[in-house]
C-alpha cells in the first residue's frame, strides 16, 4: 500500500503497521510499544502531557529523539520537584541541548505542575480528570486510514477546556486528543494494524 494512502503498511519486519510510524526506528518503537495503550498514574500522565505540549509546531520525531532528555531535565517527571522550579531553573532549562528550548513552553511545564500539585492538594489526580473524558467504547469499526482519524473531538475539545480551567497551559483540543491517542484513551490504530487488538486487551484486562 502506498505511503500517500495513510493506511497500513508492511514494516521492515513484515507486520503491518500504521502508515505514519514507518519512517524511522523510534516511530517503530513507540508505535508498537507506547502509542495507544492505556496509561495510568499522574506522573506517566504528566510526561507524556509534557511532550505533546512541546511537540506544537515540530516534527513527533524531533520530540521522541529527545524524550530521555526530557524526562532527565524535568527531575523524572517528579510534579513536585518540577512545581518549584523559578526563573533560574528556566535560564538553565532555556541553555539544556538535550529538550526543545522554548520560553513559553518550558514555562508552561512549570505552570502544569503547579496546577497538578493543585489538584492533589483537593484530593483530586491528573489520572482521574484526564480519563474522565475518555469516550465510551461503542462499537465503531476502526479508522481504515489517517484521512478518517480526527485532530481534534467534542472530547478533546472538551478536555482542554477544562485543563485551561485548572491552570494548565499549552494544552488545546488539539493537543489534549493527541494525548488521548498517546495514552490509550482512544484507539486510533487502523483496521488491519496488527497492534490495534494490543490497547483493546489491555483495558480489559485492567478493568
Amino acid at each position: 500500500m502506498a505511503a500517500s494512502s495513510m493506511g497500513v503498511e508492511a514494516g521492515p519486519d513484515g507486520r503491518l503497521r500504521c502508515w505514519w510510524c514507518l519512517g524511522a526506528p523510534e516511530y517503530i518503537e513507540y508505535h508498537d510499544g507506547v502509542w495507544g495503550r492505556p496509561m495510568h498514574g499522574d506522573r506517566e500522565l504528566f510526561g507524556m502531557l509534557v511532550l505533546e505540549s512541546f511537540q506544537s509546531g515540530l516534527s513527533w520525531l524531533t520530540i521522541l529523539r529527545k524524550r530521555e532528555g526530557f524526562r532527565r531535565a524535568f527531575e523524572d517527571w517528579d510534579i513536585q520537584r518540577i512545581a518549584t522550579f523559578g526563573e533560574r531553573d528556566v535560564e538553565r532549562l532555556l541553555a539544556d541541548s538535550r529538550i526543545v528550548r522554548h520560553r513559553g513552553k518550558i514555562e508552561a511545564v512549570i505552570a502544569n505542575a503547579v496546577a497538578t500539585q493543585a489538584l492533589h492538594e483537593r484530593g483530586e489526580t491528573l489520572d482521574a480528570l484526564l480519563w474522565a473524558f475518555a469516550p465510551e467504547r461503542d462499537g465503531a469499526a476502526p479508522p481504515a486510514s489517517g484521512h478518517e482519524v480526527p485532530a481534534s473531538t467534542p472530547e478533546s475539545k472538551a478536555m482542554a477546556k477544562e485543563l485551561k480551567r485548572r491552570g494548565f497551559r499549552f494544552v488545546g483540543p488539539t493537543t489534549a486528543y493527541a494525548l488521548m491517542q498517546a495514552a490509550g484513551m482512544v484507539n486510533d490504530h487502523l483496521e488491519g494494524c496488527e497492534l490495534r487488538g494490543l490497547p483493546e486487551i489491555e483495558r480489559a484486562g485492567s478493568g
